[in-house]
């Protein structure tokens, strides 16, 4: 059965979109005093990264920083930056700035009013409200195909430690966010929480998540080279969960090992990485949550989809919301429709309205994509 909640047809809405580039000038006219590092700003468009040299503001001769870009039509969404996300604009009084959101009709110019730097104040350490059921398994994991360390967490059932029982496992990406407000960039998603709550009621699971590599995470979750942002490492990458973590996550806790009980998901560009992870390994997911997906970064994605999406018959959930920027929805459905066409996945493919890049967005939306994936 696939599950298709649409608003506009992908060819009408690729022609519109495909002749509504507008020339956006960003101005700052008002910064903190003593303000002299580079600035970037760092956005849905660029993959939020906070110190891409593409994304820098100039200066002109009096000391004003600029910077002129052609953005699509829609709604975008961005922050101003000083190099990192420690770096990042925040209020006078050091509290966090939500999102700014620029939603484009025509060329324009935004004229931008930077109150502090978050890196200026002693923040107060952050309460962990991870449950009970979640430990870290090493905050220094090795990725031998990478050649890198990496914190990854594990969420275990609350019945896990009373009973002989196997489970299904979830692989999720950008584990900072996804178990602990304390160590999420933007709030978290609250699948521990969620599924603390459902225990009992529905199947339970055992959630593996892999912190993202920083400044890395956009190669990390590209599985093709990018002109903007460099080599893609997603083919290293998704080889670790394959051939590295999920036989250790196997050996040491009790897993349901076979496809039917595997799955992945994550957001943008986890979105991207989940959705390459299951074409290349048809034979080891049997599910994905695919949220909110940035296959603008790695076009090539529909290429592989053509011509390795027959091998695959998974549960596929594709997520978006209508609030997200130009390009979200209308690949999203290209993906969805392509995938279709040549698979015999079961699938779901949601637009909601309201629904904006973000993870509170994101954490009302995994409790139904995990009843789906459980009951279907």
């Amino acid at each position: 059965m696939i599950k298709r909640i649409f608003t506009l047809s992908v060819l009408l809405v690729t022609f519109l979109f495909s002749f509504s580039q507008r020339r956006v000038q960003f101005v700052i006219s008002s910064l903190p005093a003593n303000t002299d590092s580079n600035l970037y700003i760092a956005g849905s468009f660029n993959g939020w990264s906070p110190q891409d040299k593409n994304y820098r503001f100039h200066q002109d001769g009096n000391g004003n920083y600029f910077f002129e870009a052609k953005l699509n039509d829609g709604m975008h969404e961005f922050k101003i930056t000083r190099g990192s996300w420690a770096k990042v604009e925040c209020k006078k009084n050091g509290t966090d700035i939500q999102n700014r959101f620029l939603k484009l009709t025509s060329d324009t110019t935004v004229n931008l009013i930077v109150e502090e730097w978050a890196d200026r104040f002693v923040r107060k350490p952050r309460v962990s409200t991870a449950s009970k059921n979640v430990h870290v398994i090493d905050t220094a994991f090795l990725i031998p195909q990478l050649n890198r360390k990496r914190r990854v967490w594990i969420y275990l059932p609350p019945s896990y430690s009373s009973s002989n029982k196997k489970y299904p496992v979830l692989y999720m990406h950008d584990g900072q966010n996804v178990l602990d407000e304390s160590t999420s960039f933007a709030g978290e998603w609250g699948v521990d929480e969620t599924l603390d709550s459902i225990s009992g009621r529905k199947k339970e699971i055992i959630v593996v998540a892999i912190d993202h590599g920083g400044a890395k995470r956009v190669n990390e979750y590209c599985p093709y080279d990018m002109q903007k942002f460099g080599r893609g490492e997603g083919d290293q990458y998704v080889d670790f969960l394959i051939k590295t973590l999920k036989p250790f996550i196997d050996k040491n806790y009790r897993t349901e090992k076979d496809k039917q009980n595997t799955f992945i998901a994550g957001s943008s560009m986890g979105g991207l990485i989940s959705m390459y992870a299951v074409l290349k390994y048809p034979k080891v997911f049997g599910g994905a949550g695919i949220f909110s997906p940035a296959f603008w970064v790695g076009p090539k994605i529909f290429d592989d989809i053509d011509s390795k999406g027959k091998k695959v018959n998974s549960k596929i959930y594709f997520y978006c919301g209508k609030q997200e920027n130009e390009t979200m929805e209308p690949d999203m459905e290209k993906a969805f429709e392509r995938m279709r066409k040549v698979s015999r996945s079961r699938m779901a493919c949601v637009v909601r309205p309201d629904g904006k890049h973000t993870e509170s967005v994101w954490r009302e939306e995994f409790p139904l994509f995990y009843l789906w994936l459980m009951e279907n």
